[in-house]
């Protein structure tokens, strides 16, 4: 397709969307959209449900003052479906049809389709409470039950029935590709569920002759020994857990496909998509090869191309079983990312890849019985997360976090887990937002970043803070994925922003030496460095919009404390004060609240050191825990700066020792 002119794309989609399930539905599905406020919408891959709907209440249900929104959990969907639905349209995108996502609107007041990312719309709605703009919500992947997209669901809902008896009724369509219908029929009040078949081809599954150990190992054997056997232009799918791990097997196809005797076997083209991934690259991997070109595209994907994105040409889907999840413990307060096992219905969705287009296989990297041990359905985020940021927005619009209708609601203990952080970082006080809780709300981050970065004022270094914060909104900005002998020239590239008491003034300091770098510059620079240009333009980006909020709350730019790092140090400790550990007798570190054994992890400028009491961003669990992007702590420093420490046990027990 990549010849066609755009009037050629218009007529082929045209032509392909009239036999899609739901255009062969069309008339039914108007008669139940006009008659339910709310519906419940089954549709199995390649139904168009996503396509299509939207453009069915905008032409015959809407009245030309509303619009209807389609919201995402992923940005590169919103991005991918507002352009495809445009297409089909014949209008440039951000006209009719637009999309709004984290960094980027492109939408303008005469759009009346719009694709959003969940967390777009929920941050719309807690500056517009009455969503008044929209006659029509579509939540859409509601079975992925992120984090935004279950405070969506209580909002929406509550939304409707306040607008019920209005001259605006709100109409909310639910959409989901796997068959938990009742639950979501249930909590809209017994709503309307109707069921539309897809075009699903048939789908091989071949599962691991035995319970698979190294998945990484055994992933990249498969891949070559597929390569070796599947015909040329059958592109591969293949599911990995993060950025690193995808850069990792990129750079091992890469290696191996300059053996010779690969030579008479199709050309690779590696693909790669994960969530931190520019927009601009995250889109080549919907773009087709080239006319006769003897060659095949493997994709490298997280769980992103789980959701609605059609990838073409993918006729192999190799899955590696594991998904990196968030996890929160409010016993422990231990906030730690993981690699899991996905659940049958993630494994189902995986494979359902393979047959969007035609016939297809699945290749499982594990054992039917290592399937069999999975649970069925994901666990919703809102059970596993640290709720401190879904409590500040309910409060931000003005519902009890207790009372608000959650569709499974989390324990109670992690609601009061999430008002006793807020209290301790100013947000609360008496379960009422503050005047910093409501500057905090602004702010589209986890609450201990807000709180950081409006500590900075009193710190004077809030360009510095902004910047680091904005790296952290990203993955790593060092490249990893490297041969040995160019681990080497890395480690002596990274030399130059090394700190011995911070990795977040390690990263400071390269963010500031790449932004001194000219914008025709940078991209030479960073390779000559071993760093990722992408991830550091992507927190460049980050960086315009929070410096943006802090305009808006007329906060002072520019405040930067040059190379006299103490005073970071301290900022950060006014958000992660609850994130400290401190090196025992036995020279093994422990977490002062969860008194938890940890490792700092490898990647950090202070590997193979000791110091006494360091604070982490982060902690992350493979075979053990490790805090990930820590800094030297003073301990005298803890008296001034953690609230109520005096009557903190774990904090006295850390300001009394000695080593």
């Amino acid at each position: 397709m990549n010849d066609l002119s755009k009037m050629d794309l218009v007529k082929y989609f045209d032509d392909e969307r009239k036999s899609l399930p739901v255009s062969l539905q069309k008339d039914k599905l108007c008669s139940l959209i006009e008659k339910n406020e709310t519906l419940i919408i089954i549709g199995e891959t390649g139904s168009g449900k996503t396509t299509q709907i939207p453009q069915i209440v905008y032409e015959n249900i809407l009245r030309p003052d509303e619009d209807v929104v389609v919201t995402q959990p992923r940005r590169v969907a919103a991005i991918s479906l507002a352009e495809r639905v445009s297409y089909e349209v014949n209008t440039e995108i951000g006209d009719l049809v637009g999309y709004r996502v984290r960094f980027i609107d492109k939408t303008n007041h005469f759009t009346k389709i719009k694709f959003m990312t969940d967390g777009m719309l929920l941050r719309t709605a807690i500056l517009e409470k009455s969503l008044s703009a929209y006659g029509c919500v579509i939540l859409d992947e509601a079975h992925e039950r992120t984090v935004n997209t279950d405070l969506l669901f209580g909002i929406v809902k509550k939304v409707q029935r306040s607008r019920k008896n209005s001259s605006n009724p709100l109409k909310v369509i639910v959409m989901s590709a796997t068959m938990n219908a009742d639950l979501f029929a249930d909590y809209f009040g017994n709503a309307q569920i109707v069921y539309l078949q897809g075009r699903l081809h048939d789908i091989k599954i071949f599962h691991a002759k035995k319970n698979v150990e190294d998945y990484f190992h055994d992933t990249f054997v498969t891949i070559f020994q597929l390569h070796k056997e599947a015909p040329e232009r059958h592109d591969f799918l293949v599911f990995l857990t993060g950025q690193e791990e995808i850069e990792n097997m990129a750079l091992a196809i890469e290696h191996i496909n300059q053996d010779p005797s690969l030579r008479n076997y199709p050309v690779i083209k590696v693909r790669t998509l994960y969530a931190s991934l520019p927009t601009n690259e995250q889109l080549k991997v919907f773009m087709s090869l080239e006319p006769n070109e003897f060659a095949r595209k493997i994709i490298l994907s997280t769980n992103i191309a789980e959701t609605s994105v059609t990838l073409t040409g993918i006729k192999y889907v190799i899955d590696c079983g594991k998904v990196k999840v968030r996890c929160f413990h409010p016993e422990t307060s231990m906030d730690a990312l993981k690699v899991e096992n996905i659940s049958q219905a993630q494994a189902e969705q995986r494979a359902g890849r393979a047959g969007r287009e035609s016939d297809g296989y699945c290749y499982r990297i594990y054992s039917k019985q290592q399937y069999d041990e999975m649970t069925k359905d994901p666990v919703p985020e809102i059970l596993r997360c640290n709720l401190g940021n879904v409590v500040l927005q309910i409060l931000a619009m003005n519902m009890d976090p207790y009372k608000f209708d959650f569709i499974n609601k989390p324990s109670i203990d992690a609601i009061d887990q999430a008002y006793n952080m807020l209290g301790n970082l100013g947000a609360t006080k008496n379960s009422i937002l503050t005047e910093l809780g409501h500057k905090m709300t602004k702010f589209p981050l986890d609450p201990r970043y807000s709180k950081i970065i409006l500590s900075s004022v009193n710190y004077g270094c809030m360009e510095d803070i902004v910047n680091i914060v904005s790296i952290l909104s990203t993955d790593s900005i060092f490249v990893s994925s490297l041969s040995e002998k160019k681990k080497k020239q890395a480690e002596d590239a990274h030399t130059k922003f090394k700190s011995s008491v911070s990795d977040h003034i390690m990263l400071l300091k390269t963010f500031r030496s790449y932004r001194k770098i000219r914008k025709d510059s940078k991209s030479s620079w960073c390779d000559d460095n071993f760093l990722n240009v992408r991830n550091l333009e992507y927190a460049d980006r980050a960086r315009e919009q929070l410096l943006d909020i802090c305009r808006y709350l007329h906060l002072p730019i520019g405040q930067s404390c040059g190379d006299n790092f103490d005073p970071i140090r301290k900022c950060l400790l006014t958000g992660f004060f609850e994130n400290l550990a401190y090196i025992n007798q036995e020279k093994k570190y422990v977490t002062v609240n969860a008194k938890k054994e940890c490792k700092i992890h490898p990647t950090s400028t202070l590997f193979h050191s000791y110091p006494h009491c360091v604070l982490y961003t982060e902690i992350i669990e493979t075979s053990q825990p490790y805090m990930k992007y820590i800094t030297v702590i003073d301990k005298e420093w803890l008296v001034d700066i953690v609230p109520n420490v005096h009557q903190r046990h774990n904090y006295q027990v850390l300001m009394n020792s000695d080593l």
